[in-house]
Order: C-alpha cells, then structure tokens, then sequence
C-alpha cells in the first residue's frame, strides 16, 4: 500500500520537515503557522524565518531561502501563495522536496485550485514525518459558533449562545473580524466575565449594525453624498475606522459570494452557510454593480484597512476616497 502523509486539522500542526498547509481559511492557516513558530521559537529565540511570495518570487529564491545561514541558525522557510505559484518556483520546491534540510521546517501554504499539483502530490504521497495542514473554511453559522466557544474559552470568557449568534449577525463570516471583536470584549471585561447578548449588543449592535453597516449600505446603494456626510459623522461619534472598513468588506464579499452563486435563495443560504435574508440583501445591493466594478471596490477597501492600520499616512483622507470609490461601484 502507498504511503500517505498524516493530515491534521489546523490545530494540529507540530514540527515537520515539509508541512503542507492547505485549505481557504486563511485566517486559522495563518495562526498555525504562528502558533508553529512560536513554538519553535521558544526552542531556538535564534529561529531565522524566511518569506517567499511564490506568486512573484523566481528561480532560485527557493533555493536560497533553505541554503544553510552563516551561523547555521534553525530555519522556517515558508512559502505563500503555491496555488499561484511561478514556473521557477515550481521547479525549485520540486528539486528540494527531492532531498529536504533536516533543520530546516520547510511550509507550503496552498488554499486551493490545481497550481502546483506534482508538488503537493508529493507531499500527501510521501509518509514519514512530513505533514499536512487543513485549514477548511467553516462555511455555517454552527461552525462559526463553534469557532467562538473555542476562542471564548482560550481567552477565558464564558460566551452565552445568544450572544455568539448576535456576535455572527452583526461580523458576518470574517473569522479575523469575530476573533478581534471577542478579544476586545475579553480584554474589556477581564478573565472568566460572561458574555451575554446584552454586552455584545452595547458593543456591536448599536456601533456596527446602525453606524457602520448602515455607512455601507448608503455606499453599496450608490447613495455618494449620504454615505459621505455618514462616515465624518461616525468618525465624530468615535466610531473605530476598522469597524467601518470591517462593514464594507463583509457586505463587498457577500455580495461577491452570493453573485458567483446560482439558485433560488434557499438553495444558495444552504450553500453557502448563511441566512435566507442574507442572500435576498446580497441580490438586492448588487443591483448596478458588475463584477469589474466588485472587484475593485473589494481590493481598495483591502488597502485602506491595511491604511488605516498605520501602512498608509492619512486614515481620515483614506476611509473617505475608499466611501466614494464603493459609493460610485467602483468606478
């Protein structure tokens, strides 16, 4: 019988020459990677890491991205993007996935699509101690409730299950967006609080569902002056700009969800893991946009939130070209 390399769940990834990580949720494949390297780290402070885009990145940079250091110091090499990955970085992973440096923890990450199967066919194929990483997109509410009580319980908060689902109601599905709106209220109210619908509706209920969700459908709805006059007023209440980049990204992506989908409502909310009345607002904001016009509207409020996190020199300025430009579908 053919070897096959053991497959665990994101939480489940350990120390491995070559880890596979694959699967679309990029949000849990990027905490088992930090989670790996810290552990790694708390071994050996002196861990040396190395990047490569593999979308970019040409022949060679593999290859001397686990060339051994000066020192010798343990590497984590990682490599982002294999499903878009460049002829030469191909090749490269292939030649080293030959012959692999023992002190070197050498990650793959691929989330999905068939870009680079020899080398992931190698990877699944070969045994031992080689490992692969899931990181599968929880697609129902039940798997994103679920995802709470966990974070609820590392951060040493009781979470009621009214307040979850009010918590996936108001965030949406962006698991970064949920962990960040818990921890705030963790932080807030200090180990072992209980969390109930009440504290979670003080804090997002009023703040996201009426200020920033209500921005983004002025914008989304073509509503230019409105959305505008809506964001230096909520700038002026002291709404954080990140739960309004946070409104328009979720709203932005589930438009796009639900304009790649086909089917009457029920079939798509089943599908995609949402509510009913999620699909009928998604179909009802589309109306006007082309998926053009989405797709860029998705990618500048991709670089104001990164903006707004201290890349860029002017967040206000920022927060209201990104308005404008969703305001105008993207055009």
């Amino acid at each position: 019988m053919a070897a096959k390399t053991q497959e665990v769940p994101w939480s489940g990834i350990r120390e491995a020459p070559v880890i596979l990580l694959t699967g679309p949720e990029a949000f849990l494949a990027d905490r088992a990677v930090r989670a790996l390297a810290d552990r790694l780290r708390s071994v050996s402070p002196e861990l040396e890491i190395v990047d490569i885009d593999a979308s970019t990145a040409g022949s060679g940079e593999v290859s001397q991205g686990v060339s051994p250091s000066l020192f010798g110091e343990p590497r984590m090499v990682r490599v982002w993007g294999f499903e878009k990955a460049t002829d030469g970085v191909l090749a490269d992973v292939l030649d080293y996935l030959d012959s692999p440096d023992p002190a070197v923890t050498f990650i793959v990450r691929h989330s999905s699509g068939n870009r680079g199967k020899k080398a992931l066919d190698v990877i699944k194929a070969h045994g031992g101690d080689w490992l692969v990483v899931t990181a599968h997109e929880l697609k129902s509410d039940r798997d994103r409730a679920q995802f709470l009580r966990q974070e609820a319980q590392s951060l040493k908060v009781r979470l009621q299950p009214d307040a979850e689902q009010l918590l996936i109601d108001s965030l949406g599905s962006d698991l970064a967006e949920l962990h960040a709106a818990l921890s705030q209220l963790a932080g807030d109210l200090g180990e072992e609080a209980t969390i109930s619908r009440d504290i979670v509706s003080r804090y997002y209920g009023g703040r996201v569902e009426t200020t920033s969700f209500e921005l983004a459908e002025l914008a989304i709805g073509g509503r230019r002056g409105d959305a505008l006059i809506a964001l230096r007023q909520a700038l002026h209440a002291g709404v954080e700009p990140v739960l309004i980049i946070a409104a328009l990204a979720h709203s932005l992506r589930q438009m796009a969800r639900v304009g790649g989908s086909r089917g009457s409502v029920a079939d798509v909310a089943k599908e995609l893991g949402v509510q009913s009345w999620q699909v009928q607002r998604a179909r009802s904001q589309l109306q006007g946009w082309d998926e053009v016009g989405l797709g860029v509207a998705i990618m500048e409020v991709a670089q104001t939130d990164a903006a707004i996190k201290g890349v860029g020199l002017q967040p206000d300025y920022a927060l209201e070209r990104v308005v404008d430009i969703v305001a105008r579908r993207g055009q």
